[in-house]
C-alpha cells in the first residue's frame, strides 16, 4: 500500500519526487505541483484506499453469508443496481443535487439485491441466490443498455467511463461524501463478523447456535448494499475487487476465521484499487483508462488461481490431519502373530503349516466350512 500510494503521488505530469511530497503536502506550496498533488492526487488516493476498502468488505461479507466464494456484488444485482440508479436520472435529463446520487444508488442496489433474494426464496438456498443474482445482474445491465441506446453522444461517454468505474476528476467533495454512509456501516461489520464465522456452519447448525440464517442473510445483504451504493455513486461500479480481496485475505490467512479475514480483506480492497488505479492514469497517458477495467483484468484470472491454490492447500492439511490422527491411533509395539495388539490363538502345528504354505486355513471341528466362510 505505502509503494502504490507513493507511485500514485509521485508519477504523472508533473513528476515529483518522493521526497518532495512532504513538503508539498505539509508546507502549502502554493506552486502548480503543490496544487495539483493537494486537491488532485491526494483526493483520488484517499477515494481509491476507501472505496476498495468498502468493495472489499462487501465481497467478504456476502461470499461468507452466501457460504459461496464467487458471491460477489457483480453477481447479485448490487452493483448493475446501483449504477442504474445513477445513469437513469442522467440519461433522462432529470436535475437532481449531488447529494441525492448517493440515496439513488443505495435505491438501485436495494433493488437488485432485494429482487435477487425474493427470486431466490429469501436466500434459502446460497447456490439459487447466486445463479439468481446473475440472472437479475443481467436483467439490470440490459436497461442499462437500453438507457445508453436513448442517451446522446455527451452523455453516452460519460455514462461509458462511469459503468466501467473510473477515479478521474474526483475531488474532496467526492470524498466528503462517503464518510456518513462509513459511520453507519463501520459499527454494522463490527457486529456482522462474529455471525458470519456462525454462518460458516450451515444454515441447521447456526439455527441450532440461535443464529436466523435467513435474517442473517438479510442483514448481510443490507449491510453490502450500504459499502457499495455510495462508492458506486461517485467512482462506478469497480469490478471485481469484491471477489479478489476476500480470497487474497484467505490465502495469506488460511487457518484465520471470518473476523481476522474481514479486516484484511478491507486492507487487500485497499491496496488493489490503489495499485490498479497507477496503470490506468499512466498506461496510455495522456489518456487516462477507467480503474474498473484494470481490476477486471487482473482480478479475475488473479482470484481463480488463488481459488486453486487454496484448495489444493485446504486438501493438502486435511490429508495430512487424517495422516496424523491416524499415526496417533495406530497400535505401537505391537507383538508378533497379532492383530490390534490382541495375541491370535495358537493353532495345532499341521494347521498352521497350512497356512504358512498358503494353501489356507484348515477347518475346526463344530467350525463353518470354507465354503461357508466363502459365502
Amino acid at each position: 500500500m505505502a509503494v502504490a500510494s507513493v507511485c500514485a503521488l509521485s508519477l504523472g505530469t508533473p513528476h515529483v519526487p518522493p521526497h518532495r511530497l512532504a513538503g508539498a503536502l505539509l508546507d502549502g506550496d502554493t506552486t502548480l505541483t503543490g496544487i495539483v498533488v493537494t486537491e488532485l492526487r491526494v483526493p483520488r488516493l484517499v477515494l481509491a484506499l476507501v472505496a476498495g476498502a468498502c468493495l472489499g468488505a462487501a465481497g467478504l461479507v456476502l461470499q461468507e453469508a452466501l457460504r459461496n466464494p464467487l458471491a460477489v456484488p457483480e453477481m447479485l444485482g448490487v452493483s448493475s443496481g446501483a449504477a442504474l440508479g445513477v445513469a437513469a436520472p442522467l440519461v433522462l435529463t432529470l436535475s437532481l443535487p449531488a447529494a441525492v446520487q448517493p440515496l439513488l444508488a443505495i435505491g438501485g442496489a436495494a433493488l437488485g439485491g432485494g429482487l435477487t433474494l425474493l427470486a431466490a426464496g429469501l436466500g434459502r438456498s446460497p447456490s439459487a441466490v447466486l445463479l439468481t443474482g446473475a440472472a437479475v445482474a443481467a436483467a439490470l445491465q440490459a436497461a442499462l443498455l437500453v438507457l445508453m441506446v436513448m442517451a446522446d453522444q455527451l452523455d453516452l461517454q460519460l455514462i461509458y467511463r462511469y459503468l466501467l468505474g473510473s477515479l478521474s476528476a474526483r475531488t474532496w467533495d467526492d470524498v466528503a461524501g462517503l464518510w456518513p454512509w462509513l459511520v453507519v456501516a463501520a459499527p454494522a461489520l463490527v457486529l456482522c463478523a462474529p455471525v458470519l464465522s456462525v454462518m460458516r456452519l450451515g444454515d441447521e447448525d447456526a439455527e441450532a447456535l440461535g443464529v436466523r440464517a435467513q435474517r442473517a442473510r438479510l442483514a448481510a445483504l443490507a449491510i453490502a448494499v450500504v459499502l457499495i451504493a455510495p462508492v458506486t455513486a461517485v467512482c462506478g461500479p469497480v469490478a471485481w475487487v469484491g471477489f479478489l480481496a476476500p480470497h487474497l485475505a484467505r490465502w495469506f490467512n488460511p487457518g484465520a476465521g471470518a473476523v481476522r479475514w474481514l479486516s484484511w480483506s478491507v486492507v487487500w480492497g485497499a491496496v488493489v484499487v490503489t495499485a490498479a488505479d497507477v496503470p490506468a492514469r499512466l498506461a496510455l497517458a495522456p489518456v487516462e483508462t477507467p480503474v474498473g477495467a484494470w481490476t477486471a483484468l487482473l482480478g479475475v484470472p488473479a482470484g481463480v488461481a488463488l481459488m486453486r491454490s487454496g484448495g489444493r492447500g485446504r486438501g493438502r492439511a486435511r490429508r495430512a490431519t487424517v495422516a496424523g490422527a491416524a499415526v496417533r491411533t495406530a497400535p505401537q509395539d505391537v507383538p508378533s502373530g497379532s492383530v490390534s495388539g490382541v495375541p491370535r490363538p495358537e493353532v495345532p502345528g499341521h494347521t498352521r503349516g497350512i497356512r504358512e504354505a498358503g494353501g489356507g486355513a484348515a477347518p475346526v471341528p463344530g467350525g463353518p466350512t470354507g465354503t461357508e466362510e466363502a459365502r
